[in-house]
């Protein structure tokens, strides 16, 4: 018999899961999948390991079964999945742990009545992270639960690195840059000794390139800077997201175009990005495969922002030593790779175009000054291990 740990991270239409048996202290991944359409055509399936189906249903169009159908389902499914072995814990993701938690916390009450607290700060996601936390509370009250935060690894930012320039009472109150996609950070930061030991412990641009995207600069493993800031939504171009904006346009369309705050919060998070500029797909690779002018606009506007953003987090090392690319573009648009290296040969970066079409993991050159590699990310096991760990203190 093993012990288990599930992974969860709850979406506003989606519940994905990852579940982990305990081999001594290594965790040995054994099935992962999602339910998805939760409101409008839910869709269970779940993998194992290699990738090969073990479950599926389909529960029909126009079917609502919501976050807490899904969390039974998902609980059915694992009780017979795990037959003679016991699940000892979850791990959840949640996007915001605020000033209050640098780090994996065990889930009780009153940790969730905290968490609630910074629903403002992440409108779209922390709500749909809870609700699977307290789904569980109400029907597993005994099974530890974990939360792991995209925030609290950025915690080790210097002060200045966190502040706007606005009055000291906001930045006291909260209003500063958390950052996000911590878990990725960390992760990367974890495998990172074992490709490149000088970038481990020097200077390095990590570029988390998904539908969600983001860099973060770090200095011998730990954040130092980010381009994300109060929320998930500045920094660089997503797949639907802005990214930086002038606070001037949101008073503009406020002002000008008759906006509310929820027209714009629909703009900005659901509207923009790649989506807004290309019109056409949120999508890199459709992107890539087409011939629309404004699909090139939307791919050249998104490597020119992340060399903007390399240049600075850059200045804010004092130097740079290696980048690395991860996350769903990061880790397959060898494309992109090549642009955002070329525009970053003034910093040191020589790329090897043939480690780049085989997607490294190193893809610059031996001599070049600045090593560039792609390693994929993990923050499924990252927050399993957070888990592991709280549980067996």
């Amino acid at each position: 018999m093993s012990d288990a740990i599930a992974v969860l991270n709850a979406g506003s239409s989606s519940l994905k899961f990852s579940l982990f048996l305990l081999r001594g202290r290594e965790l040995e991944l054994e099935s992962r999948g999602q339910v998805e359409g939760l409101y409008t055509n839910p869709r269970f399936t779940a993998k194992d390991a290699a990738g090969q189906l073990k479950e599926e249903k389909s529960w029909g169009q126009g079917v609502e079964l919501g976050h807490a159908g899904a969390i039974d389902h998902l609980v059915a499914f694992l009780r017979t999945s795990l037959q003679g072995d016991r699940l000892v814990g979850v791990g959840h993701r949640v996007v915001h742990g605020g000033l209050d938690f640098s780090g994996p916390v065990r889930i009780d009450g009153q940790v969730l009545h905290a968490l609630e607290q910074f629903v403002p700060l992440a409108p779209l996601h922390q709500p749909h992270n809870l609700s699977s936390i307290r789904l569980l509370l109400e029907r597993l009250p005994q099974l530890p639960q974990v939360a792991c935060f995209d925030t609290s690894f950025h915690r080790s930012n210097p002060e200045l690195a966190q502040m706007f320039a606005l009055p000291a009472k906001l930045h006291e109150a909260g209003v500063r840059r958390y950052g996000f996609h911590g878990l990725s950070y960390e992760y990367i930061a974890s495998v990172l000794p074992e490709v490149d030991a000088r970038a481990a412990s020097g200077r390095t641009v990590v570029l988390h390139l998904g539908n969600g995207a983001s860099m973060c600069a770090l200095q011998g493993g730990r954040s130092m800077a980010s381009t994300m800031g109060f929320t998930a939504v500045d920094g660089l171009p997503m797949g639907t997201r802005c990214g930086a904006i002038d606070p001037g346009v949101i008073l503009f369309l406020m002002d000008q175009r008759g906006m509310n705050a929820r027209d714009i919060e629909t703009m900005v998070y659901k509207q923009s990005g790649l989506l807004g500029v290309s019109g056409i797909s949120s999508d890199m690779r459709a992107l890539l495969a087409s011939d629309e002018p404004r699909a090139g606009t939307a791919i050249d506007l998104y490597v020119y922002r992340i060399g903007r953003e390399l240049g600075s987090l850059a200045a804010a090392l004092g130097g740079l030593d290696a980048i690395v690319f991860t996350a769903g573009i990061g880790e397959n648009a060898g494309a992109i790779r090549e642009r955002v290296c070329a525009a970053a040969q003034w910093l040191g970066v020589e790329l090897d175009a043939a480690a780049n079409t085989r997607s490294g993991p190193r893809i610059s050159t031996a001599g070049s000054r600045v090593s560039a590699w792609v390693l994929p990310t993990n923050e499924e096991l990252m927050i399993a291990r957070h888990a592991r760990d709280l549980i067996a203190a």
